[in-house]
C-alpha cells in the first residue's frame, strides 16, 4: 500500500485530515506547505488543486489516483476507506445524519462565519482590511455558539456520546482555535478540550501540522 500524501500545514483545516491519519494508523508523506506563501499558487499545485487551497489529499491507492480538497470530505474518505473499530463511519442513517449536522455546524457556525472572519479582518487586515466592530460582533456571536456546543457537552464523553468521531475532530480543531484566539471556554468545553487534545493521534497530528520552517 503506497502512503497517502496531503499537502497543506500550520492551520486547524489542516490538522483536521492529519489527525484522522493518526487515529486510523495510516502512513502518509506531508507536504506541509503553507497559506499564502505563494506555494499554493505554483504550477505544480495548481495542477493537482485549481482551487490553489489546503488542505489537499491525494490517494494513489485508488485506481487514477484520488485527489480531495476541504478537510470534512477528506476526513470523511479517510474513515469510509481505511476505517477501524476505533474511528469507523457512521452504520444507520440517524448516525450519519448526527455527524453530518456538528460536522456542518462547526463548519458554518465556528469555523467559516466566526473564527475565520476574525482572522480576515483581525490577523489578515493587510489583505481585507481592518474591521473591529466586524471582529467584535464576531466574538459575540462565537460565544453565541460557543454556549450552545457547552450544553451538548456537558454529560461528557464525545460530541455524539459514547463514541469518538469525526464531529469531534471538526468541533476540536475549532475549540483549539477559538481559545488561541482569546475566546473563553465554559467548564464542559474546557474539559472535553483538554481530553482530546491529550489523545496521542492529537500530539502526532499537532506536531505534523506545525514543522519548523528553514
Amino acid at each position: 500500500m503506497r502512503p497517502i500524501e496531503f499537502w497543506g500545514a500550520y492551520t486547524s483545516r489542516t490538522l483536521r485530515p492529519l489527525w484522522v491519519a493518526e487515529e486510523l494508523g495510516l502512513a502518509y508523506q506531508l507536504h506541509p506547505i503553507a497559506p499564502r506563501s505563494g506555494e499554493t499558487q505554483t504550477e505544480a499545485f495548481t495542477r493537482l488543486n485549481p482551487k490553489q487551497k489546503i488542505p489537499c489529499l491525494v490517494d494513489g491507492n485508488v485506481p487514477g489516483t484520488l485527489v480531495l480538497t476541504e478537510s470534512l470530505p477528506i476526513g470523511r474518505y479517510l474513515i469510509a476507506a481505511y476505517g477501524t473499530k476505533a474511528l469507523a463511519a457512521p452504520t444507520l442513517p440517524l448516525q450519519a445524519a448526527r455527524e453530518d449536522e456538528w460536522c456542518c455546524y462547526v463548519l458554518a457556525e465556528l469555523d467559516e462565519t466566526s473564527l475565520y472572519v476574525i482572522r480576515r479582518h483581525r490577523d489578515l487586515a493587510h489583505i481585507y482590511g481592518e474591521g473591529p466592530e466586524v471582529v467584535q460582533a464576531c466574538f459575540e456571536y462565537l460565544d453565541r455558539h460557543l454556549k450552545v456546543v457547552d450544553a451538548a457537552l456537558e454529560k461528557g464523553g464525545f460530541i455524539l456520546g459514547d463514541s469518538f468521531s469525526l464531529a469531534d475532530i471538526m468541533l476540536v480543531s475549532c475549540l483549539a482555535w477559538a481559545k488561541d484566539y482569546g475566546a473563553t471556554l465554559r467548564p464542559a468545553s474546557e474539559a472535553y478540550l483538554q481530553r482530546m487534545t491529550g489523545r496521542s493521534a492529537y500530539q502526532r497530528a499537532l506536531a505534523a501540522n506545525t514543522p519548523a520552517q528553514a
